[in-house]
């Protein structure tokens, strides 16, 4: 199975229904995805009003998938499942069915995202539980600080090379600001040191 990466303009159905569904929506919302149309036979009034005419009251059919290139199945039962992870599979569409391995073709890591910071679990689908545990921990690690803490960073490397610094004197520079700022992962004798978490600082 591949992983899912960012693909903001590519065709995307969402089929299923009731809290998988949503959670389903809130990533690939997360991740940009512009071109996304959700089908749900059960959508509420909340779901309509959030989708608008990204909204199809119904699973999608064969020539829907067809004119897709990515679909993610979510809530359904077993029997539909298959069959829309059979229909997109026979027309080169690449399918994820949550929780069903053997139906994805592509994995949906785990995420943590912090302004412009994204960070990553993934067991290749082979895991899942592990997955939301290892995110979990990297949630309260990387706590909504490390917004800021990004850009504290990257407009410090826009300054150096803005005064001239070389590319390695970037990095030196950096990795100075980062060892003494007391929050950052050190990388200490070949080895990267996980930072001390907020109550802990």
């Amino acid at each position: 199975m591949l992983p899912l990466i960012h693909l903001p303009d590519t065709p995307t159905l969402l089929a299923g229904r009731g809290p998988a569904l949503l959670k389903r929506l809130d990533l690939l919302e997360a991740a940009g995805m512009t071109m996304l149309t959700v089908h749900s036979d059960a959508a509420d009034d909340a779901l309509v009003e959030r989708l608008g005419d990204r909204l199809r009251p119904y699973l999608p059919t064969v020539e829907q998938i067809e004119a897709a290139r990515l679909l993610f199945v979510a809530g359904l039962t077993d029997t539909e499942s298959w069959i829309l992870a059979g229909n997109a599979r026979a027309r080169r569409v690449a399918v994820n069915v949550e929780d069903v391995p053997d139906l994805c073709d592509l994995h949906v890591p785990a995420i943590v995202r912090r302004g412009d910071l994204l960070l990553s679990v993934s067991t290749g689908g082979g895991a899942p539980a592990l997955s939301a545990v290892l995110r979990a921990w990297l949630a309260e690690a990387f706590g909504p600080e490390w917004a800021a803490r990004l850009e504290e960073v990257a407009a410090l490397r826009a300054q150096l090379r803005h005064d001239g610094a070389r590319p390695a004197e970037v990095i030196q520079g950096v990795g100075a600001y980062l060892a003494q700022s007391g929050w950052a992962p050190l990388v200490t004798g070949g080895r990267c040191r996980p930072a001390a978490s907020a109550r802990d600082a």
